[in-house]
Protein backbone atom coordinates (compact mmCIF):
# COMPACT_ATOMS: atom_id res chain seq x y z
CA UNK A 1 0.00 0.00 0.00
CA UNK A 2 1.19 3.46 -0.81
CA UNK A 3 -0.28 6.81 0.12
CA UNK A 4 0.45 9.80 -2.08
CA UNK A 5 -0.07 13.50 -1.43
CA UNK A 6 -1.58 15.01 -4.56
CA UNK A 7 -1.25 18.72 -5.26
CA UNK A 8 -3.90 20.29 -7.47
CA UNK A 9 -6.72 17.89 -6.51
CA UNK A 10 -9.61 20.15 -5.51
CA UNK A 11 -12.94 18.57 -6.51
CA UNK A 12 -14.80 15.39 -7.37
CA UNK A 13 -13.88 15.78 -11.03
CA UNK A 14 -10.22 15.69 -10.00
CA UNK A 15 -10.90 12.52 -7.99
CA UNK A 16 -12.54 10.87 -11.01
CA UNK A 17 -9.70 11.92 -13.30
CA UNK A 18 -7.02 10.55 -10.95
CA UNK A 19 -8.93 7.32 -10.29
CA UNK A 20 -9.40 6.77 -14.04
CA UNK A 21 -5.73 7.43 -14.73
CA UNK A 22 -4.68 4.89 -12.10
CA UNK A 23 -7.10 2.26 -13.42
CA UNK A 24 -5.87 2.82 -16.98
CA UNK A 25 -2.35 2.18 -15.73
CA UNK A 26 -3.42 -0.98 -13.86
CA UNK A 27 -7.08 -2.08 -13.98
CA UNK A 28 -6.64 -4.23 -10.87
CA UNK A 29 -5.34 -1.35 -8.73
CA UNK A 30 -7.24 -0.56 -5.55
CA UNK A 31 -7.68 3.20 -5.19
CA UNK A 32 -9.03 5.19 -2.24
CA UNK A 33 -9.14 8.97 -2.36
CA UNK A 34 -9.37 11.35 0.61
CA UNK A 35 -10.22 14.63 -1.09
CA UNK A 36 -10.09 16.94 1.97
CA UNK A 37 -6.62 15.61 2.87
CA UNK A 38 -5.59 15.51 -0.83
CA UNK A 39 -4.31 11.95 -0.40
CA UNK A 40 -4.63 8.90 -2.62
CA UNK A 41 -4.06 5.39 -1.28
CA UNK A 42 -3.18 2.74 -3.85
CA UNK A 43 -2.38 -0.93 -3.72
CA UNK A 44 -1.87 -3.53 -6.39
CA UNK A 45 0.09 -1.08 -8.55
CA UNK A 46 3.77 -0.23 -8.65
CA UNK A 47 4.51 3.03 -6.84
CA UNK A 48 6.39 4.55 -9.77
CA UNK A 49 3.52 3.66 -12.11
CA UNK A 50 1.01 5.24 -9.71
CA UNK A 51 2.98 8.51 -9.54
CA UNK A 52 3.43 8.52 -13.31
CA UNK A 53 -0.32 8.00 -13.87
CA UNK A 54 -1.25 10.80 -11.47
CA UNK A 55 1.32 13.17 -12.92
CA UNK A 56 0.21 12.23 -16.45
CA UNK A 57 -3.29 13.36 -15.46
CA UNK A 58 -1.87 16.80 -14.65
CA UNK A 59 -1.26 16.62 -10.89
CA UNK A 60 1.84 16.55 -8.71
CA UNK A 61 2.23 13.50 -6.48
CA UNK A 62 4.71 12.64 -3.76
CA UNK A 63 4.92 9.67 -1.43
CA UNK A 64 3.35 10.31 1.98
CA UNK A 65 3.33 6.73 3.30
CA UNK A 66 4.79 3.49 2.00
CA UNK A 67 4.08 -0.01 3.24
CA UNK A 68 4.98 -3.28 1.58
CA UNK A 69 5.33 -2.39 -2.10
CA UNK A 70 8.25 -1.10 -4.07
CA UNK A 71 7.80 2.64 -4.77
Amino acid sequence: MMELLVEGMHCNSCVARITSALHRSDPSAEVTVDLPARRVRVSGIDGAAAREAIEGAGYTARVALFSGESP
